[in-house]
């Protein structure tokens, strides 16, 4: 029996195949490995320190300012509230809204390095909790603003994205670490800035202090905090003794309406407003 003869290139062909298989089964190969699974839940891992190479973002402020308001909340008993510094940055009087046409006069004491302030009235409410900075925040968790948008009671929730850092320019220019959230809800009827919000606290699921609310990107959607480390640390240098860091109300997206509203019904979160700016 004879084989029929194949033709050259076919032969030639089949060698050559041959030859790139062994050549490509040698090669090296520095695939990255498979990615870790996705952590358990919708919080992710605690944030890591504040550092100077975080993203930054500008805010301007402006030289001179008209009596404004924000937020205040207590943070003891005898008459000690947090705010946002520009709230009153400027500010010759300043009072917390007891009621209608009514407040109490409030000393300033500016926070030298961040975006915070306290004030002192004659007289206090219930403190609201912190929460300690040995708990760090994680990226994911979602956070409670309530206070006065627009100088009305209201109430927003965000979710964490991260750290940034916040450099202002104008009046006390400065650069500060800030934790960046994205607004996730709000009130019902609420449309537009949430210029009044300022000075809010920022409250974890627990009913904590997280931060103060100082800044936001409406274009963004974004809603900017102190650091829990900022607040701590004016507290400390002011010798205020905060509310233990105990738990707060439990809050959640079905009652952080009807929380928001019991916290400034017991003036634990007031207006505060500025009566006269600095000349």
């Amino acid at each position: 029996m004879h084989f029929p003869k194949l033709p050259d290139w076919l032969i030639y062909g089949a060698v050559v195949s041959a030859l790139l298989v062994v050549a490509i089964g040698r090669q090296e190969r520095s695939d990255a490995p498979p990615p870790p699974p996705p952590v358990p839940g919708d919080v992710g891992l605690p944030l890591g320190p504040a550092s100077p190479f975080d993203p930054s973002v500008v805010v301007q402020v402006p030289e001179k300012g008209q009596p404004g308001s924000g937020t205040a909340f207590s943070v003891d008993d005898g008459g000690s509230w947090l705010t946002a510094r520009h709230v009153v940055d400027g500010c010759r009087e300043a009072a917390i809204v007891v009621a209608d046409g009514r407040g109490v006069a409030a000393r300033i004491t500016l926070d030298p390095s961040g975006d915070a302030a306290i004030l002192t009235t004659e007289g206090g409410a219930p403190a609201v909790p912190l929460r300690a900075a040995a708990e760090p925040p994680r990226r994911g968790e979602r956070a409670y603003h309530p206070g006065f948008p627009q100088g009305h009671p209201g109430e927003v929730t965000s979710r964490l994205l991260g750290r940034e850092n916040l450099v202002i320019r104008g009046r006390g220019a400065r650069v500060e670490p800030v934790l960046v959230w994205a607004e996730v809800g709000r009130t019902d009827n609420l449309k537009g800035t949430l210029s009044g919000l300022s000075g809010a606290p920022a409250l974890d699921s627990a009913g904590r202090v997280i931060g103060v609310t100082v800044a936001e990107s409406p274009r963004r959607g974004r809603i900017y905090t102190t650091a829990q480390e900022t607040v701590e640390d004016l507290l400390k240098q002011s010798r205020r003794r905060p509310a233990s860091f105990a738990l707060g109300e439990s809050i959640t997206t079905e009652n952080y309406g009807r929380v928001a509203d019991g916290l400034r019904r017991d003036l634990r979160v007031a207006q505060v407003v500025c009566l006269k700016s600095e000349a």
